[in-house]
Parts: C-alpha cells; structure tokens; sequence
C-alpha cells in the first residue's frame, strides 16, 4: 500500500532533541566532558556578569557553540546561528528546546570581549588537559614541540600601500609579520602558532600565539617546557623535527636535565645529540610519534578553521587557538575514553 504525506503537521509535539540524537552518538561523551568543564568554571562565569540587569545568554552555552563551530567547520557565528534554528542535533548539544529561538550572531563578539579580561579561554583548556590527567591520558615524561604559520586577516596592500595612508587609517593587523613557510614559498601576513604535544595519546597540552619570526621560536619552546615545570610536569625527552638541530637548541634543553630526541641534519655533528642518544631504542620511537603533532596542525586548519584567523591580533588568535585545541582535546580524549569504555 503506497503511503501519504499529510501536510498538516501535529499542533503539539513531546520529543525532546535528547530522543532525537542516537545512544552511541560520538558526541555524547564529548558533551558530558564539556559539560564537566564548564561546571569547574562557573565561579569565573559569576564574575564576569552584573547582578543586575536582564538576564543574558549562558555563557556555557556560547562556549558550547565555540566547540560545534570548531568540530562541525562552521565558518562564522552567522552560519552557526543559521544553522541553529534547524540542527537538532545543535540544540540538543546547547540544551537547547526546540521551542527557544535561536539567538543572534553579534553575541559572539559581544561575548568574546567580555572573555578576553577574564582569560576563559585558557582556564578552559587547561580545565580540559587537566581532566585528561586526572583520567590517566597524559605522560608527563615524553612530549613534541613544533609550529605552523596562522594566515593573518590583513591584505599585502597594508604592508607596503601604493599611496601614503592617513594617520587614522592604520594597517589590517599591525601585530601580523610578512613570512613564508620555506624556500620558494610566497610571503604572507602570519602569526606563529606553536604546540606542546605529550607522546602518550597525541593530545595538546600548551599553545602560543606570536608574532611569525624566527627569532621567537627558542623563546616560546622555552616558556612552554617553563609552564610545565610550574604545573609540576618535568619532561624526560623533548622531540622536534631538524630545525631545532642546533647547540643553542640541544644545550637549552641538557641544561634542563631533557634528552633532545631532535631529527639530525646529514652530517651536522651537535654536542649533546651524537650516538649516545639516537642509539636507543626511545629515540627511534619518539622520531615515529613527534609526527602526531603534524595531525593536530592539519585538524586545527582544515577542521577547525584556523588556517586563515578570523581575528586580529596575537590575543584574539591565540584566544581562538584555545578554542579550536580544546575542540581536538575533548575529541580525542571521547574517542579515547570510549575505546576503553570510561562513560
């Protein structure tokens, strides 16, 4: 018997979006992770708000949208919003009803300058890294340390203008370096995006946002193993690809008490990387698993949208970064804790 389509929909309807989304749905657990985080920063949620006043949006259910625009490659909060009104697997996600409507996408911006002071976005993933701690995810012996270049928001017009601009008309992003990935490579308006990555499972444990020049590199590796060393986390072996085959680099590190597992430069002979080192068996190793970094270089550009920022500046970016690196963080860790069966 051929069915109908009836076009009067039912006046009333009881399903809730919870009904909607399946029981092994991949982002169940990353929801319940989330929410957990978001529950250890509500004191700092209290005091960014007045008391008084109307009451505004959650700020945990914004940051819960920062984290679809990241997983599901929304391009803008405009889009993300759109989408809000018919995704019913979003609504679920932002415990929101099918009833309320969706709200407007100038509260981002409006929210993310009511961050900034507050600094949410780290405390957020650093409340993430550590939960992956407490669940048993992290070494704190074995860790990667790499960057990549963020395209900035700026035009090459604003580096060198035809015509002499006026004095309240300054450049795209003034804090943007005209730099190139290599030789051959062309030159752009870039930010230096640097991870630390723990050799365990692949996950980020510290960020940075800088300006694109070579000189910060040494500089920002050395603040990154710091902060560690302040959390209680010495690290053992530190791996890095062959830029960093360098004695400054290689006594940097010995001078920590860290073997550097850094790739070698053919017939580049450094003090403090010789066969003494690459003889064992844990170099060969941390050689294979330093190129986990590379794959959360390629999931935060293609996926989450960082391959061309779209902020200015090093704080706005780098608050981005904190985004997008928490998006892959609670990923990674549901995946994790499901292939082992943590709920």
């Amino acid at each position: 018997m051929r069915g109908s389509q009836d076009p009067q929909s039912g006046l009333f309807s009881d399903v809730a979006p919870d009904h909607r989304v399946p029981a092994d749905h991949p982002l169940r657990i990353l929801k319940a992770v989330a929410d957990d985080v978001l529950k250890m920063l509500s004191p700092t949620f209290t005091a960014m708000y007045s008391p008084m006043g109307r009451p505004s949006i959650p700020p945990e259910r914004l940051l819960k949208a920062q984290l679809l625009i990241a997983l599901y490659s929304v391009r803008s909060p405009r889009l993300f919003c759109e989408q809000l009104d018919y995704n019913i697997l979003f609504r679920w996600f932002l415990d929101l009803s099918l009833d309320e409507p969706s709200f407007d996408a100038s509260t981002f911006s409006q929210n993310q300058e009511r961050l900034l002071p507050h600094a949410v976005a780290p405390r957020f993933f650093d409340v993430v890294v550590g939960l992956a701690r407490s669940e048993g995810l992290l070494s704190d012996e074995h860790f990667t340390v790499d960057g990549t270049l963020i395209e900035a928001r700026a035009s090459l017009k604003s580096v060198q203008p035809i015509d002499p601009p006026a004095p309240s008309a300054p450049p795209d992003d003034p804090e943007a370096r005209l730099t190139r990935k290599g030789k051959g490579k062309e030159a752009k308006l870039s930010f230096g995006g640097h991870i630390l990555m723990e050799n365990r499972h692949g996950l980020c444990v510290d960020l940075c946002v800088t300006s694109a020049t070579e000189t910060t590199e040494p500089t920002v590796v050395s603040a990154l193993l710091k902060r560690q060393a302040h959390r209680g986390v010495r690290p053992t072996t530190v791996g890095r690809d062959k830029d960093y085959h360098a004695t400054a680099f290689v006594r940097f590190l010995r001078r920590r008490r860290i073997r550097p597992h850094v790739a070698q430069v053919r017939g580049r002979r450094t003090g403090g990387l010789d066969g003494r080192t690459t003889r064992h068996t844990g170099y060969q190793i941390s050689q294979r698993i330093r190129k986990r970094i590379e794959e959360i270089f390629g999931w935060v550009k293609t996926i989450g949208g960082l391959r061309k920022t779209r902020y200015r500046g090093i704080e706005r970016t780098q608050q981005a970064f904190h985004w997008v690196a928490s998006a892959y963080n609670l990923l990674r860790m549901s995946r994790l804790m499901l292939a082992r069966g943590t709920t």
